[in-house]
């Protein structure tokens, strides 16, 4: 009787000891993962995805596949990887237009910015240079600020569409200048270099790699970099800070996320794999020649970025009364 009650005691414990806990569960990652792009194939995000994961996917024991989703300047893709399961295996790279600037312009996010995402780390920076084409006479920003201000709302600036980077650039120049520019969207980057080197516009803000070629070849003259340094591949043009206009920084930028509730033992995983990423050499060579600068930080520190961000563009487009059509 006595066996029997010891016995039936146990069972409790036996049942417990088969069902899976945290102990037991499957080490990250268990299968391939997805690398959610908002944007479309060959574009910056796109390479600058590609040139990361075959180090995070040696890292990580698993490939790491990246999916193209492009759609409303970024929002699709991040939704994708805001609903995904959260376990890690989806994760995405995010930019400024989806994460810091739609949720200011659209009254109807898919998604919470703010809430719905795990940050893993900011992966790089991407310079914004003002251009114009060469054959326009101005050489600095000064002599472009003084022709505007001669013949208001008379010079246009491109972008790569509303509610973009480039879009909301042109309306901080104009803020910090007190000069007016006349807005003229293109549906994308490749449409607006083309544009300015047609001069069909005068003057410009877009990602460096999609200027650079460009630069290069004589066809346009970038006038400042809206960031905090002087970029190596153009170390000649001075910074916005450095002539005097230190508000206008537009800075484009790049970084990993995962979904919210993803586990932290997982999330720590990807961002080991993605700072060795970075800190590789010839990874951070490749990144440098398509024009962005190896970043790499705590998750932390990434969202305290991403709340500064959402809170200077938000400004941005309050002061500028910017409304999408």
């Amino acid at each position: 009787m006595r066996l029997r009650r010891r016995a039936l005691l146990a069972l409790p414990a036996l049942a417990a000891a088969r069902v899976p806990g945290p102990a037991l569960a499957a080490p990250f990652p268990s299968r391939p993962l997805r690398l959610i792009v908002p944007f479309a194939t060959g574009g910056p995000s796109d390479i600058i995805a590609r040139l990361l994961v075959p180090r995070m996917s040696a890292e990580l024991g698993q490939p790491v596949v990246v999916e193209a989703r492009p759609g409303a300047g970024g929002v699709t893709g991040l939704d994708a990887v805001a609903k995904a399961p959260p376990d890690g295996h989806v994760i995405g790279m995010g930019s400024a237009g989806g994460l810091v600037i739609s949720p200011s312009l659209q009254p109807a996010m898919p998604y919470d910015a703010a809430r719905d995402f795990a940050p893993i780390s900011l992966a790089v920076i991407v310079h914004e240079p003002l251009v114009v084409p060469a054959a326009q006479p101005w050489r600095s920003v000064e002599a472009l600020v003084a022709a505007a201000k001669a013949r208001p709302g008379e010079l246009n600036y491109g972008s790569t569409g509303p509610g973009g980077m480039p879009h909301l650039a042109g309306e901080l120049l104009q803020l910090a200048t007190g000069i007016r520019l006349t807005h003229v969207p293109y549906k994308g980057g490749a449409p607006l270099a083309l544009a300015l080197v047609a001069r069909e516009v005068e003057l410009g803000f877009a990602d460096l790699p999609i200027l650079l070629p460009h630069v290069r070849a004589g066809a346009l003259r970038a006038l400042a970099i809206g960031g905090k340094a002087r970029d190596p591949l153009l170390p000649e043009v001075p910074t916005m800070a450095e002539i005097g206009l230190p508000a206008v920084m537009t800075d484009n930028w790049h970084g990993l996320l995962a979904p919210a509730g993803t586990p932290p033992s997982a999330l720590a995983a990807l961002h080991r794999a993605a700072t060795a990423a970075l800190a590789d050499t010839e990874v951070a060579r490749l990144l440098r020649d398509q024009g962005a600068v190896p970043a790499g930080n705590q998750p932390a520190e990434f969202a305290g970025f991403l709340e500064a961000e959402r809170a200077r563009w938000a400004e941005v487009i309050r002061r500028a009364g910017v409304k999408l059509e």
